[in-house]
């Protein structure tokens, strides 16, 4: 773990391009820490959509094997001092936290083969994330959760957070289903009782 902050800290700086790295385990780390403040219902307006739209970015490198460029706009753009140190504090509190959670087990889950499917889920989850719903509620929680835990699963090659990632995907996925399906349930039910009020 102090390796894995050390590298997240050394690329610090600079450019979008430079922090962010061009490597999965870099971009795992950043994705998971812009997704942490999602697990708690006050988040900045539009943050999930930003944090969709990476983990959409870095689940389409897992599934080809190879992490894809930042656009150029955003590649280009420079950290500024401020960012740069209250990025190193999240970073500290973190990887202290994970140490005491992950660590190298049912290898199984992480390995070459595997890496499509984690892909695929990572998307999923980012995916759910992006998904307006009808019903004003902690929504995001649960992708959130999600991609944190796919995240770590797969830097630090835990097979039983990556399984628990898969499933509180599938959770996240069914919770959206349902607040559609409640919404227009709820949508119905009202515009056939203002019907009645109606004088055709």
């Amino acid at each position: 773990m102090e390796r894995i902050a050390d590298a997240q800290l050394a690329a610090l700086g600079g450019t979008m391009a430079d922090t962010v790295g061009q490597s999965h385990r870099q971009r795992l780390v950043w994705l998971s820490m812009l997704a942490m403040p999602l697990l708690f219902p006050v988040a900045l307006p539009g943050m999930a959509s930003a944090v969709g739209a990476f983990c959409l970015f870095i689940a389409l490198g897992l599934c080809l094997g190879q992490p894809v460029p930042l656009p150029r706009w955003l590649a280009q753009r420079e950290l500024n001092g401020r960012a740069v140190t209250v990025l190193k504090r999240a970073v500290d509190r973190v990887v202290g936290v994970v140490a005491r959670l992950g660590r190298p087990r049912m290898l199984a889950l992480s390995n070459r083969p595997a890496r499509v499917a984690n892909g695929v889920m990572l998307s999923l989850a980012g995916l759910s994330m992006m998904v307006p719903v009808p019903i004003i509620s902690f929504d995001n929680v649960l992708p959130a959760l999600a991609i944190v835990l796919i995240s770590w699963g797969l830097r630090l090659r835990d097979g039983l957070m990556l399984l628990t990632g898969h499933l509180v995907t599938l959770a996240a996925l069914a919770s959206v289903a349902l607040l559609w399906w409640g919404g227009a349930r709820l949508a119905t039910e009202m515009i056939s009782r203002v019907a009645q009020f109606l004088p055709w």
